[in-house]
């Protein structure tokens, strides 16, 4: 059992959204076990179909306890959109002025869709991803987070226990998320898809290439990013600006929440992951900016993030801007050799961007220095990276 970084509120109300097999079901039983507590695990076939038929139940159910309960968990709220104009209600009535509802799912595509009640502000938005360094601690291994990602169940298992949970993973997400919900009427598109989209993990997305490759329209394709998107199994890296008006790149990238999810939707679970090939890089860099982001949301951080790349093809994996402190710029490579001649593009973004702090970062043990002129480039352990990130300080070199 982990302990997650997610701070979780004592007495607001609030959603806990996330992708499947993050850890939202054993979270909230752990930490709402008491007796005050009604959960309602919509998953189960009996309860969901208890409350499809008749949200309002909930309502009688709350009235006839009588004080009994402090706390409403709805578990996969998802699967019973309607249940949220019970809450609404509860939440104006006397009796359910003093409780907290707290409202778990794996999809908020389908709240959005359902024109759900999504309470007007009366209750928070979390997520929960999937484990971060910091939650593995001392049994946290890079090379086994990159080749099997971190999802507690897939983390944990032994052997080849890791890629049938993410092959299943897969197929569980196919049925449960997109067929089962009829987020596509064409389902085989959809699958030659997901492969498509695991292999520009990372890149400017290419949408009409996809849709040559898939059968399928660009507006098609675009469409099926969304669902991703919606379905919590990835995200847009937006392209930096220094004005709202003026992007250096057009087209944003997009990047799968985990690196196991995203090898087995590239079907490369079987192939060694050797630490000199291409596919270690890209999974660093997807590993590395997962992190960053995990991090912004469990410790609040406000940070917003972007990528830089000019007309001329000067590029920076990861543009931090932080506030009260300098823009962070972040070209992010797995060696353990860094050289001068990897650090272009941050110099190139110092030069419209003057006082950011620029840094490499890489698997090196001990920090080290590039000077160029009037800018210096910082080569430092990821770790070391993310500790700043958090809100360290730069150590004196």
């Amino acid at each position: 059992m982990y302990s997650r970084n997610i701070k979780l509120p004592a007495s607001r109300s609030f959603f806990l959204f996330g992708p499947r097999l993050t850890g939202k079901s054993t979270l909230l039983r752990r930490t709402f076990a008491d007796k005050d507590v009604l959960f309602l695990d919509l998953l189960h076939p009996s309860v969901h179909q208890k409350y499809l038929a008749e949200p309002e139940a909930i309502i009688r159910e709350i009235e006839a306890g009588n004080g009994k309960f402090k706390r409403v968990v709805l578990d996969e709220i998802q699967r019973v959109p309607a249940l949220l104009d019970a809450v609404h209600h509860l939440m104006e009535a006397p009796l359910g002025r003093h409780l907290q509802f707290i409202m778990s799912g794996s999809s908020a595509r389908k709240l959005k869709r359902a024109k759900a009640n999504l309470l007007g502000g009366r209750a928070w938005s979390l997520e929960l991803f999937p484990l971060t360094h910091e939650e593995l601690g001392q049994n946290f291994v890079l090379d086994k987070a990159l080749a099997f990602g971190t999802l507690p169940k897939v983390y944990a298992a032994q052997g080849e226990e890791k890629e049938e949970d993410l092959r299943a993973y897969v197929e569980t997400y196919l049925d449960a998320e997109i067929k089962a919900e009829a987020l596509t009427r064409n389902l085989g598109a959809f699958i030659r898809f997901l492969p498509m989209a695991a292999a520009e993990s990372g890149h400017i997305v290419n949408a009409s290439n996809i849709g040559r490759e898939v059968g399928v329209t660009y507006k098609t394709v675009q469409e099926y990013f969304q669902i991703l998107e919606d379905t919590l199994l990835g995200f847009w890296l937006e392209p930096f600006a220094k004005t709202a008006r003026k992007r250096m790149a057009k087209q944003p990238k997009f990047y799968f929440f985990d690196t196991g999810v995203l090898r087995s939707l590239k079907k490369t679970l079987k192939v060694p992951l050797e630490r000199s090939s291409p596919e270690f890089g890209d999974l660093f860099e997807n590993f590395f900016i997962n992190e960053v982001r995990r991090l912004n949301s469990y410790h609040r951080l406000d940070l917003a993030l972007s990528f830089y790349r000019t007309e001329a093809g000067a590029e920076v994996d990861l543009i931090a801007q932080r506030p009260g402190k300098p823009w962070l710029a972040m070209e992010i490579k797995a060696t353990q050799r860094p050289a001068a001649s990897l650090c272009s593009g941050l110099l190139s973004f110092a030069e419209i961007m003057p006082g950011a702090e620029l840094v490499l970062v890489c698997r090196v043990e001990q920090p080290q220095l590039f000077r160029f002129g009037k800018h210096t480039v910082r080569a430092l352990p990821w770790l070391d990276c993310l500790k700043i990130i958090s809100g360290g300080r730069f150590q004196k070199i």
